[in-house]
């Protein structure tokens, strides 16, 4: 054997077999049908020569050239017919984001000292005590403060002494509200967050004569820019948001705001009229999308908020808060937002969003008491199989009502209700094709099958109810 010979394994076959011919791709792109249609088109006019040219008028090539155009029309126009039935599908498809202007032009406040500070027993104490060695006059009261707060000593010298002047309180909550230097205003936050903590046996450390009002706190957040009130009119010159952000001090104002309210149980800061005002404040915050980096603070304070209410009067102040928010929130993804931040399990935030769902549909379908009955009626009345059936404003409906049925139990033994909404969400998830182009149609399709599982789990959950007819 030589060396150059091929070896006895490398004479077989090749075990692989040999490449299959490619095949038609399943998806036929634009191009590919063009060209299938020039091809074809040409091999009826060479079959359509041949024949002619045998017969008595023989090749003709004007009748060659008079076909192929008028081909190309047909085709021009039904390639024009499809981009204007496109153009019909998809001329809702601009909806818009959830979003709403929260936030106009920022005041600057006048005046940020606050009269009186420099007369403060703590400063007189440091200017009595010679050992301290502090040689101060009363135009370095405010900055000898600024540099106790900062450094933390401030508060301490509070929770030595037990109590909180009003001068003191006033000064530090007006460096938290409206002070420019981030340093001024984080050192206060954490000030008064300190002053108004619970000690274990749940009572304030120190005592406190100056607490944060409502009055203070709604003046504060109207020199923001705050325009969400209807109202509140905004003039030409403050329609213009500016570049800049949020408001710098938002972040103290709602840290602010929680920690008033957590305290109820030893001091109540606001009525129940003032809270629901402020509550209908951070809700509408939600909606600004600068805002989105704070949502945990949000959270915190419209947790905070819903349950500074007690239970005796939780269920008058939510339906004022829900009326309140309904009337100025737009039908669209903004409500939806809206519905979605609540998103606590206690019976406090459960109950608010059922309100929030049911008020929301209330306005929508013009009605002037909020009925249950007849809301269900009218969203079913909606037949997905119409023409004309606006699939956004359904798909607005289909999550609103399911918040409205099953965030609280108050409908857990409505059988009918319950029933005959798991019939409707089943056709829409079955009677809306694949292949329906309309707008929002396949998230009609998706969201009904999705609230259809959840609705069945529930049921399972919750014990037997009327079979799904």
């Amino acid at each position: 054997m030589l060396l150059d010979e091929p070896l006895d394994f490398e004479k077989e076959d090749p075990l692989l077999p040999k490449a299959r011919p490619a095949k038609r791709k399943k998806v036929i792109e634009l191009d590919d049908l063009l060209e299938d249609f020039f091809a074809s088109g040409k091999d009826d006019l060479k079959a359509y020569g041949i024949e002619s040219k045998h017969g008595s008028k023989g090749y003709n090539s004007d009748d060659e050239d008079k076909k192929v155009k008028e081909k190309e029309i047909k085709f021009r126009k039904f390639v024009e017919e499809y981009e204007e039935q496109s153009k019909e599908l998809d001329a809702g498809d601009d909806v818009p984001q959830w979003g709403q202007r929260v936030f106009g032009c920022q005041k600057s406040p006048s005046v940020l000292s606050v009269t009186g500070v420099e007369n403060c027993q703590l400063l007189k104490s440091f200017c009595a005590n010679e050992h301290l060695g502090f040689d101060l006059n009363i135009e370095q009261g405010e900055g000898f403060l600024e540099g106790l707060l900062v450094d933390g000593w401030l508060l301490k010298l509070v929770l030595l002494h037990g109590s909180v002047e009003d001068s003191i309180a006033s000064w530090a909550l007006t460096k938290l509200l409206y002070s420019c230097n981030k340093k001024f205003r984080v050192a206060a936050s954490d000030f008064w967050d300190s002053v108004l903590s619970l000690n274990e046996a749940d009572k304030l450390s120190v005592d406190i004569g100056h607490f944060p009002s409502y009055s203070v706190l709604k003046s504060a957040i109207l020199n923001y820019g705050y325009i969400f009130d209807n109202c509140t009119e905004v003039s030409t010159s403050e329609s213009v948001i500016a570049d800049d952000g949020p408001p710098q001090n938002i972040i103290e104002w709602l840290k602010i705001t929680s920690a008033c309210c957590k305290i109820r149980n030893v001091h109540s800061i606001f009525s129940s009229s003032e809270a629901e005002e402020l509550l209908v404040i951070v809700i509408s915050l939600f909606l600004d999308r600068q805002l989105e980096g704070l949502l945990l603070i949000l959270g915190d304070c419209l947790s905070s908020l819903i349950l500074y209410f007690n239970s005796s009067e939780w269920e008058s102040s939510c339906l004022i808060v829900a009326q309140s928010i309904s009337q100025r929130v737009t039908m669209d993804l903004n409500c939806l937002r809206i519905v979605d931040c609540i998103t606590g399990t206690d019976y406090h935030s459960k109950f608010l969003r059922s309100q929030l769902a049911l008020q929301f549909l209330k306005v929508s379908f013009g009605l002037k008491v909020a009925n249950v009955e007849k809301i269900l009626k009218s969203v079913m009345s909606i037949n997905v199989k119409d023409k004309d059936c606006n699939f956004f404003s359904l798909y607005v409906y289909l999550v609103l009502m399911d918040n409205l049925l099953f965030s609280s139990d108050a409908f857990r033994d409505k059988h009918a209700i319950i029933n005959s909404w798991r019939n409707y969400l089943r056709n829409c998830s079955t009677q809306i094709g694949c292949t329906d182009w309309r707008l929002y149609a396949s998230k009609v399709r998706n969201k009904a099958s999705y609230l259809l599982q959840g609705a069945v789990l529930r049921r399972s959950a919750g014990g037997a109810s009327l079979p799904v007819q």
